[in-house]
């Protein structure tokens, strides 16, 4: 086993916190997709009680604009949820922790922040 991969495994203290703000964190992203769901059944079944001509109506603009917000928004919330259970998988076989791209440990405060996170401060800085 090389150096660093001793260094990037996590007490269970740390596995323990981890999982509770993943669960968390899963929790809150469901009910928020629950809630961005009925938002977008709402806006499209009102609009399709009305009319609309959104090149002549002055709200037919922003229901449109409306229902691609909040589409966009439901799938960001989507792929943050896969996000959290790949990262659940990885706290299951020992990878969580890891930077994805160098190897290394990510610290514990940055996997507190961003309990999804795959990558260390290093190499997220380095993808722009």
């Amino acid at each position: 086993m090389a150096e660093h991969d001793r260094d990037a495994a996590l007490s269970p203290s740390e596995q323990a916190t981890i999982r509770d703000l993943l669960d968390a964190d899963r929790r809150r992203t469901t009910e928020r997709i629950a809630l961005l769901g009925r938002d977008r059944d709402e806006i499209v079944t009102s609009s399709a009680l009305t009319a609309s001509d959104d090149e002549h109506d002055p709200e037919g603009t922003s229901t449109a604009f409306e229902r691609a917000h909040v589409q966009a928004l439901l799938e960001q919330a989507l792929t943050h949820l896969a996000e959290l259970d790949l990262a659940s998988e990885r706290l299951r076989d020992g990878t969580y922790g890891t930077c994805a791209r160098c190897g290394q440990r990510i610290p514990i405060e940055r996997l507190q922040i961003l309990p999804a996170i795959k990558t260390c401060v290093k190499c997220a800085s380095r993808r722009r």
